[in-house]
Parts: structure tokens; C-alpha cells; sequence
């Protein structure tokens, strides 16, 4: 016989990705070192993504969507993360313009209840030639749009 998990509690917008910490990822105290809350969010990121066949394997021509910069990133710690095992990003869209999107996050428990950390990043889709910023692709607006987080 096998344990199921508990089914994720239902969100009001934007998705759950899974995320592993690993012994490594700790620092010399034992904790979630902070440099890594933002890449485990960055794998959270293109694992959602490749869900909507957005990839990029580095040819800027072929990147499309995937081609694009960060323009800011804001974090905030709420508790530490103080073990290896499953956690989960709450990923979500805060905006989507014609060029640039901001999208929220949350560093959290797997089942999406505590949360360790949360922020904001801001992307901008670049043109593979000038890296100049240039539109999303319609295909990158509809997906994304289903992300959107309601105005509160």
C-alpha cells in the first residue's frame, strides 16, 4: 500500500510548482542559504513554463519568449528553511505589459500553507539580435494572462 499525498490546497490564482532542497543547498548553520530562494524560484519559473512550451537551450534566436533580462528582484524572509525535502513556489503574474511582466512568488511549504519567503522579480523580453526589449509573443499573452493575479 502507498501513502498519497494531500491534495494542494486550491489557490485563488497562479500556480504551485514543486521544488526540492537539497543537503547542499544549506549553509554552515543548517539553513536555506538566501541566494538559493531565488534560483529554486528560477526552476520553479521554467518548469512552469515548459509547461506551456516555452524553452529556451541556449540559442537567443530560438528563445522567443525565453529571451529575456531581469530587471529587479525583491525578496523578503519570512521564516528560515531550516531542512531538505519537498517545498513548493506559488508563482503568479502582478503585471503583464508589452514588453516586461512582473510576476510574484512565494517560497513555501509543499503544500503551499507556511510561507519562508516571498517577492517580485521584473523580466523584460528582449530581441535576440539588438537585445533591445521587444513584445511577447501573443501565444506568451494568453498563457500568461491565465496567471494573472486578481486586483486586490
Amino acid at each position: 500500500m502507498t501513502a498519497e499525498a494531500p491534495p494542494a490546497p486550491a489557490l485563488a490564482y497562479g500556480r504551485l510548482i514543486p521544488v526540492a532542497v537539497h543537503f547542499d543547498d544549506l549553509d554552515a548553520l543548517g539553513l536555506l542559504h538566501n541566494a538559493r530562494y531565488p534560483l529554486l524560484v528560477e526552476r520553479a519559473w521554467t518548469e512552469l513554463w515548459h509547461t506551456h512550451g516555452v524553452r529556451f537551450e541556449g540559442d537567443w534566436e530560438a528563445a522567443g519568449d525565453a529571451c529575456n533580462a531581469v530587471k529587479e528582484l525583491r525578496i523578503t524572509y519570512e521564516a528560515p528553511v531550516t531542512s531538505p525535502g519537498e517545498y513548493a513556489v506559488h508563482l503568479w503574474l502582478e503585471r503583464l505589459g508589452t514588453t516586461g511582466l512582473t510576476y510574484g512568488f512565494r517560497f513555501c511549504s509543499a503544500d503551499g500553507v507556511v510561507t519562508y519567503a516571498h517577492g517580485t522579480r521584473v523580466l523584460v523580453r528582449l530581441d535576440a539580435a539588438t537585445l533591445r526589449p521587444t513584445a511577447w509573443t501573443e501565444a506568451f499573452r494568453t498563457a500568461g494572462r491565465e496567471l494573472l493575479r486578481p486586483a486586490h
